[in-house]
């Protein structure tokens, strides 16, 4: 697919996009469903159903396979009180299947098909990559529709996927890095959702009410929350008339979606926090909080994120990794819906000191400001960025799965704006935005130490009405007899 600048990309004036109906001859009542052209941009065309659901066809005749991208716009940052995890427990409920299907996970497995879905803080993502075929097509995007509002969520189901989160969640919790960013991202949010890992408590998942579940089923499975991507090789008008035909019969729910209202206030000073595990890996990590993913300085901080840890240019591998103070840096920029936060982490042996490596991490990304950014530097980082985005338009499955994280953003289209941001980005942009995020009051210092076996706490015990034998006392589980 060749790049285009696209400057105005953005623009919410509705583009014209190729009318498909020419060639299909659909009966009445399916040309009275017909999705309605609404942007154009990079080869990509955007429809929407009249129930909401919005279609982007990314045709590309190159390439021997198609990809079936599902994204539905909710994530744990959509999740209550006693419900986190339940975006993610969700998504694998959905490969149960719905009363017509039969078990998902083996119908895909049966086809051929390399299939997938993921969870994160904004939104929940399904993709089937197969090789072109038209029956291929209509089963994946036939099943799509059918799952979307028919899946059965059912209390029977619920013991076999527990097993399954419980493994993830473990999985999770013997990786020290991950058990460090769970834990540095709970002390950077007081009330924001994005402070909480989108796999959830384990009481929470565990504990999880069938009833609860299927109304967050509901609430959010509906195609007025979701957008459809269908790429690679296939025929655009025959694949938006089956869309027309299996999506355009579901309704629009009754329901309205509230945005969620909950912001984080400003940050009044340093905060730190330590992981004592069993084991032989050391890490230390600062986390800066940051703007959303859609603002301008998402650019900008992907530089930087190259621009400090990449190996072996990067300024965290020269002062730490090249100095032996630690075996590996690396950084995570997390572009959100809502303002997010970057991590920059560095790992230790067991025989380097935590000690000397923080103050090199802290001071290797803080001191910017007396030691700039430099033209070299910019253009190292933009050459690896541009790079990945043009092998991403490369690939259908890659380039439908990364429109997802777009989608969730607000919109698909800043995938190729934040490309043009990248490619406009000048020391001064990169030096402001270092200079304006991270700052010792904006920070989040984490270390993950080996230590003995922690202390266990001990469950809550149960407290009943019983008759106490004195009025003073609280009321307790004695037994008439014991009381009297």
């Amino acid at each position: 697919m060749r790049l285009k600048t696209l400057s105005l990309l953005l623009a919410l004036a509705l583009t014209p996009a190729l009318s498909v109906h020419a060639e299909t001859a659909a009966p009445a009542a399916q040309r009275a469903q017909a999705a309605a052209p609404y942007a154009s941009a990079e080869g990509i065309s955007e429809y929407r159903l009249a129930n909401g659901l919005r279609v982007l066809l990314a045709p590309d005749d190159s390439k021997p396979t198609t990809t079936v991208n599902l994204t539905y716009l909710v994530g744990s940052r959509h999740e209550g009180y006693g419900e986190t995890g339940m975006a993610h427990l969700l998504e694998h409920m959905l490969f149960k299947g719905t009363p017509t299907s039969g078990n998902l996970m083996s119908e895909l497995s049966k086809r051929g098909m390399q299939f997938n879905g993921s969870t994160f803080f904004d939104r929940t993502n399904y993709f089937e990559t197969f090789p072109a075929d038209e029956a291929s097509l209509d089963w994946a995007l036939a099943m799509e529709a059918d799952r979307m509002v028919n899946s059965k969520v059912a209390r029977s189901d619920l013991d076999t996927e527990f097993s399954v989160v419980r493994n993830e969640m473990e999985q999770g919790e013997n990786n020290p890095a991950n058990v460090l960013w769970k834990q540095l991202s709970a002390i950077s949010f007081d009330w924001h959702n994005y402070g909480h890992s989108t796999i959830g408590a384990r009481s929470d998942v565990e504990k999880v009410r069938i009833e609860n579940l299927q109304a967050f089923y509901r609430k959010y499975y509906q195609p007025d929350n979701a957008v459809l991507v269908v790429g690679g090789k296939f025929d655009p008008a025959r694949a938006l008339a089956r869309i027309e035909a299996l999506f355009g019969k579901i309704p629009r729910p009754q329901r309205e979606l509230a945005p969620t209202w909950t912001e984080e206030p400003q940050r009044d000073g340093e905060r730190e926090v330590t992981v004592r595990r069993v084991g032989d890996t050391q890490l230390a990590a600062t986390l800066y909080r940051t703007a959303a993913g859609s603002h301008p300085d998402s650019a900008a901080l992907q530089a930087l994120a190259a621009i400090l840890a990449d190996t072996p240019n990067g300024r965290l591998y020269k002062n730490l990794v090249a100095a032996h103070k630690a075996v590996g840096v690396s950084a995570m920029p997390f572009e959100l819906a809502e303002p997010g936060y970057i991590v920059f982490l560095a790992e230790l042996s067991k025989r380097q000191s935590l000690a000397q490596a923080r103050p090199i991490l802290q001071a290797t990304v803080e001191a910017i400001r007396a030691k700039p950014i430099t033209a070299t530097e910019l253009k190292r980082a933009k050459a690896a960025l541009l790079k990945d985005i043009d092998q991403t338009l490369n690939d259908p499955q890659r380039l439908a799965v990364q429109l997802s994280e777009s989608i969730a953003l607000g919109d698909w289209r800043l995938y190729f704006l934040q490309r043009d941001r990248i490619e406009a980005l000048t020391v001064a942009d990169v030096q402001r935005a270092a200079e304006n995020y991270f700052k010792p009051s904006n920070r989040s210092y984490g270390q993950f130490t080996s230590t003995a076996r922690s202390a266990s706490l001990s469950a809550t015990p149960a407290v009943c009405a019983a008759r106490p034998r004195r009025p003073s006392w609280p009321p307790t589980c004695w037994t008439e007899a014991a009381a009297s």
